[in-house]
């Protein structure tokens, strides 16, 4: 229970976006969150969750190996 409450302002700091597309997320419940009365808090874990679940690894291209014709 020692997770950091963020709120969406800072949330939007944190993903370098506007403040319009953390509330996306909540709206759209594609993230943790917590109500605190008319509050609206997201778990620091939440926010580490989502970017680790959003991230997209580079493609190992292979070598290719070049045929050539037999003389």
């Amino acid at each position: 229970m020692n997770d950091r409450y963020l709120s969406v302002d800072q949330v939007a700091e944190l993903l370098g976006t506007s403040v319009r597309f953390p509330r996306r997320l909540i709206e759209e419940r594609r993230i943790r969150y917590v109500k605190v009365g008319r509050h609206v808090r997201i778990p620091e874990s939440a926010v580490r969750d989502y970017i680790a679940s959003h991230t997209v690894e580079p493609v190992r291209l292979r070598r290719r190996t070049v045929l050539r014709r037999a003389a």
